[in-house]
């Protein structure tokens, strides 16, 4: 499509999940409550860890940092998706919808660089616990969750300028929630086939490397269990890899399937379903299952509130 003589788009309007005011406020109740639940349970995380002596290691430090990046990554979406809920006006500004976009993506690539940092630790106290100290002391630590973070904000330039260098000429009606890549690709009025495969070129790639690096880690881990001789050895080993494991699986199996599914299969059902499920209710999800699945975030749990109710008293 040529832009024509069509005024650029200023600003991008969501289409609401649904017309009916009933519905809008259950889905307005029901996001709250998770929103308001990730908050809490990353928050909690953050506060446990730090206070607890026993809970200062690399992992928990990746945890903690895990934590601060969910608690940003829901943040930059769900506001304005409450606020769509209750107003009749869904817009939101060319510069607000690149804004969102870019934090999301850049928060979205800092986690995919986090979970593998966490694995990497994982493999390095299971596989050389001889050297860990030495390879996963403070400072390290810090260099690495530096790159995390200044990868997402370094790796998502790329193509947001591209997305957003594009001309929007109208509609510039979004089918869906929040602005993300292919909602957005598909409302630009012009050849995006160049600008679509170097979008998703780099976004795959830099999705893709620390995913790679999970599993490696992972194989060598899993080679260094069968090794063991104790099964109670391997059933500690499993205990402090399992939530890593969940999470990951939760986080990039909806990944995929939101982003690297064949166009023919999307629809804007499934694309809102699965994307719903890991900006929102993956979030919620994570501070439980590593509370719940880990044997010194739980004992660190159970002694916060057995201190709160004996300070009480």
């Amino acid at each position: 499509m040529e832009v024509g003589n069509h005024s650029p788009v200023s600003q991008f309007i969501f289409e609401p999940l649904s017309n009916i005011h009933t519905i809008k406020i259950i889905l307005f109740l029901l996001v709250l409550t998770l929103y308001l639940l990730t908050l809490m349970g990353n928050f909690f995380i953050i506060f446990s860890s730090l206070m607890n002596p026993a809970l200062q290691s690399p992992m928990y430090f990746f945890l903690r940092n895990l934590s601060f990046l969910e608690i940003g990554y829901t943040s930059t979406i769900i506001p304005k998706m409450l606020s769509n809920f209750l107003s009749e006006d869904t817009s939101i500004s060319f510069i607000g919808c690149a804004t969102q976009m870019y934090f999301f993506g850049s928060l979205g690539i800092a986690e995919c660089c986090l979970l593998a940092a966490m694995a990497y630790d994982r493999y390095l106290a299971i596989c050389r616990p001889l050297h860990y100290s030495i390879l996963m002391n403070r400072t390290i630590c810090l260099q690495i969750s530096t790159v995390c973070w200044l990868s997402g904000v370094l790796v998502v330039l790329v193509p947001a300028t591209i997305i957003f260098t594009l001309p929007f000429c109208g509609p510039n009606r979004i089918k869906h929630f929040f602005c993300d890549l292919p909602p957005l690709l598909r409302l630009a009025c012009a050849d995006i086939y160049k600008s679509e495969a170097i979008i998703y070129t780099v976004t795959v790639m830099f999705i893709m490397l620390p995913f790679l690096l999970i599993l490696v880690s992972y194989v060598h881990i899993l080679l260094a269990v069968l090794k063991m001789s104790s099964a109670t050895s391997r059933s500690k080993v499993f205990s402090t890899c399992s939530s890593h494991i969940t999470v990951v699986t939760l986080f990039y199996g909806s990944a995929v399937l939101t982003y690297l599914r064949p166009t023919s299969a999307n629809s804007r059902e499934t694309d809102e379903v699965l994307s719903f499920f890991y900006t929102v209710v993956c979030p919620m999800l994570n501070p439980l299952i590593y509370s719940l699945r880990n044997k010194e975030m739980k004992d660190s749990v159970k002694k916060l509130v057995f201190k709160k109710i004996f300070f009480r008293k």
